[in-house]
């Protein structure tokens, strides 16, 4: 592509190098999950710290809070969080679990809004943080939104990786659960992101119909059966959604 550049892409894929599980990374770490020669990722590295968007102590890098800036735009012009945020406030308080929405961004959701309760996973979770879309309640809510082409790329390009004995990894396994989403019109996953996580999700949609977000409540799966999962947190969510969906629609009309 002519208008491509690719100075910026590789910038931006130094960037994403950083994660949660690896917020801080050698100049080695980030030329091999980057794909750079050493020589580039350093010269990237080196125009980041100059700008503010990296760190280092000479030995390892992280990323500084600057970061949020990039995101900030988008953030500020999504009323989504701000609408969300009451409601997710109200759902947690009544279900004593945390709750989060999540959009879709290529093969990964996105955390735009999140009320936590207790830490149940061994990563903290935040607003920017991503999963893959494969092995979440709210990826499976968003994907099984897809029209059948946006799919069958998805699946082209994505890495289904085995992240516990539980995760669905085979393409059809995980096209026939998509299937029985869009039906029943919620996704629940049983550990299959990380051992002993239990999350059901269900879609947000805008005016129109469409499937713009995904909520969803989280627990631990030595505390809440999967018999009270769909008993007891389910219909909370879904009324959740309904009066996201609702404030959702005041925001646009007006």
């Amino acid at each position: 592509m002519v208008d491509h550049v690719q100075s910026l892409a590789r910038g931006l894929a130094v960037i994403r190098a950083f994660s949660a599980a690896a917020p801080e990374l050698t100049l080695s770490q980030v030329a091999r999950a980057t794909g750079l020669s050493r020589a580039a990722a350093r010269r990237f590295l080196i125009t980041l710290a100059d700008l503010g968007y990296v760190r280092s102590d000479g030995r390892l890098f992280a990323l500084t809070p600057r970061v949020l800036e990039l995101g900030y735009a988008y953030l500020s012009g999504l009323s989504l969080p701000e609408v969300a945020g009451p409601h997710l406030e109200r759902l947690a308080a009544e279900v004593r679990e945390s709750a989060s929405v999540a959009v879709l961004d290529g093969e990964d959701i996105v955390y735009v809004a999140r009320v936590a309760t207790a830490r149940i996973m061994s990563v903290s979770i935040s607003i920017g943080t991503r999963f893959p879309a494969y092995c979440t309640s709210m990826g499976r809510v968003l994907l099984s939104a897809l029209p059948p082409g946006p799919l069958e790329d998805y699946l082209g390009r994505a890495a289904l990786r085995r992240l516990t004995s539980r995760t669905v990894v085979l393409p059809a396994a995980l096209l026939a659960e998509l299937e029985q989403v869009r039906l029943r019109g919620w996704a629940m996953v049983d550990q299959e992101l990380e051992e002993g996580l239990r999350s059901v999700a269900v879609p947000v949609r805008d005016h129109a119909g469409r499937t713009v977000a995904a909520v969803n409540v989280s627990t631990h799966a030595g505390r809440t059966s999967l018999h009270q999962v769909r008993r007891e947190l389910l219909p909370q969510l879904l009324a959740t959604a309904a009066r996201i969906e609702a404030d959702l629609a005041k925001v646009t009309r007006a």
